[in-house]
Formats: C-alpha cells, structure tokens, sequence
C-alpha cells in the first residue's frame, strides 16, 4: 500500500487545528492509502501546541515539529516538505481555504503520472483592489521570468518523492516554492478550485509580509529590476544631454532675454534622485538576498520533535 504524508504548516490556529485533524482523518479512512499527518509549527503562542501535544498522545499518524521560533510562511512549510520521506507529499494550510474534500483529486492526478499538481485559486473572496494587484503581479512577474511561472497558486497540492527528493539537494535559505518548483518540473498539473472563506482565526499575512513575499518573487526568479537600473540609467543620461544641449543654444542665442533660473535645476535634481533611490533600493534586495545565501543559516531550527520516534 501506498504512503502518502500530509504537511501543514501552523502559527496560532487553535481554532482551526482539531477539527482539521479530524478531517483528514476521516478524508483517508475511505481511501485505499497509507498515511501520516506532519504539522509543522512556527512555535504559536496560543493554544495550538498543547492541543497538537493531546492529539499526538491519541494518534501516532500525527506527527509534528515545533520551530524554536516564527520563521515566516517560506521557510517552514519547506523545511517540513524536506522531513517526508513517503510516495508522494500533500501540502494545505490549515485554515481550511484549502478544502480538505481536493485530497482524493489530488491524489488521483498524481497517480495518473503527474509529478507535481497545484492547486489553483480561479475564484476567491479577497476585495477587488487585492484581487487586482495580486493578478497583476503574477502577470508581471510570469512575463518577466525565466520560467513559467504558475498563476494564483501558493505551493498547495501534492509532490511526488522524486521532485521531494531535488529539493534537498537544493541548499538555498529562503526558498520562494511555487517559483522554485517551476524551475524543477516544467509539466505542473493545475487543480482549479474555489477559495472558501476562513473558518475561524484572522490571516497571519499582511502588507508587509505580502510586499516582502513579492519582491523576493522578482529577485529570484526576474532579472527585470536590474535591467531596468541600466535603462533608466541610460535613458536619464540621454536625457540630460539633450536638456543640457537645449538650454545651452537658448541661452547662447537668447542671451538677453532667456532666463534660466533654479526651478529647472531643483526638479531635475529631485526627479533624478528619486529614480536612483528607488533603483539603489531593487539593487540592495538583490544585495541583501545574495548575503542570506552566502551566510547560509538553517532553514529553521527545531525545539522539539512529537512522534518521530521510528
């Protein structure tokens, strides 16, 4: 019989964990598969780990690592990807926007001989400015890449040991997922599904973690920023001569009467800074990501380990 491992990474979801468990648990007793149910949390400071130390005590198919601290929603999940060693990975979150009923869908497209199947969100509740700027980035960032991105997908779905087995081969400390797997596998299977709402607790995402997520997703995977620090670059240095130019013949034939002054000197000042501020700050992420991988720090480290024991 085959072995599938099911990982969800956690941070505060006291409300939310149980009766997950309890739904996964009830998904695989009607199919004709092994399982184990892997949580791996990014050390919550409700609930959540006691409850997952009761539910541990009951069911040795749970298993769960405890990160000594919030390593944020890239590092862990794939540090917990990297901890299964069966067929075939199933990731989803735990706030059940991801619906627990897709298991058999997944599994089944994974059996047809799909090496990596991802779930696609083709509707969700998010409001309309959210919807907009999250379609736009991945419609920019999927032009710009090397790779085919996918669009609207998270990393949830389902891996095969195969594609389980490249990754820890690759050693990078902050790994971008639903990018890195695009570099890996070029045949990815899409799931489309409907996102449901939340069902209990608030999301752990906000501006900033979203607008950290997304530059990273252009400093990985799009040389886009740089290029554009050299066209700009070009396009400003072009563009002054020929101001300079100008200026200088009206001044020369209009000596009298063509008045200069500091206006032209100040904007030009100004406009030109803020292009360089803004392309320093694309060149210090490149910078700043190139100093993560030269330090080489761990993906997570651990605090404790429940029903690892074998």
């Amino acid at each position: 019989m085959k072995k599938i491992s099911v990982l969800t990474p956690t941070f505060n979801e006291e409300e939310n964990i149980e009766l997950l468990y309890k739904k996964i648990k009830e998904q695989f007793s009607s199919l004709n598969y092994d399982y184990e149910h892997i949580v791996i949390d990014n050390n919550s400071n409700d609930k959540t780990i006691p409850i997952l130390r009761d539910l541990c005590k009951k069911d040795k198919r749970l298993k769960v690592i405890i990160n000594n601290k919030n390593y944020g929603q890239l590092n862990s999940p794939f540090y917990g990807l990297l901890q299964t060693n069966n067929d075939a990975t199933i990731v989803l979150t735990a706030d059940f926007q991801d619906p627990i009923e897709i298991i058999p869908n997944l599994i089944n497209l994974w059996e047809q001989g799909n090496r990596v199947v991802l779930t696609q969100k083709i509707k969700t509740n998010e409001k309309f400015l959210m919807k907009f700027l999250r379609k736009s980035y991945y419609k920019i960032l999927s032009k710009f890449s090397q790779n085919n991105l996918t669009i609207n997908t998270t990393g949830t779905g389902i891996y095969d040991k195969e594609i389980i087995n490249i990754f820890r081969s690759i050693k990078d400390p902050i790994p971008y997922l639903r990018g890195l797997v695009s570099e890996i596998e070029g045949n990815i299977k899409l799931l489309e599904y409907e996102q449901p709402q939340r069902k209990y607790g608030k999301s752990k995402n906000n501006i900033f973690s979203l607008i950290d997520v997304g530059m990273l997703g252009f400093v990985k995977h799009s040389k886009l920023p740089l290029r554009l620090t050299i066209i700009f670059g070009f396009i400003l240095s072009f563009t002054s001569i020929i101001v300079s130019v100008i200026f200088f013949l009206y001044k020369l034939f209009f000596w009298d009467s063509f008045d200069l002054g500091i206006a032209p000197i100040i904007i030009g000042f100004f406009f030109i800074s803020a292009i360089q501020m803004i392309l320093l700050g694309f060149v210090g992420e490149y910078i700043s990501t190139t100093l993560t991988h030269v330090r080489n720090l761990p993906l997570v480290i651990e605090k404790e380990r429940i029903n690892f024991e074998e």
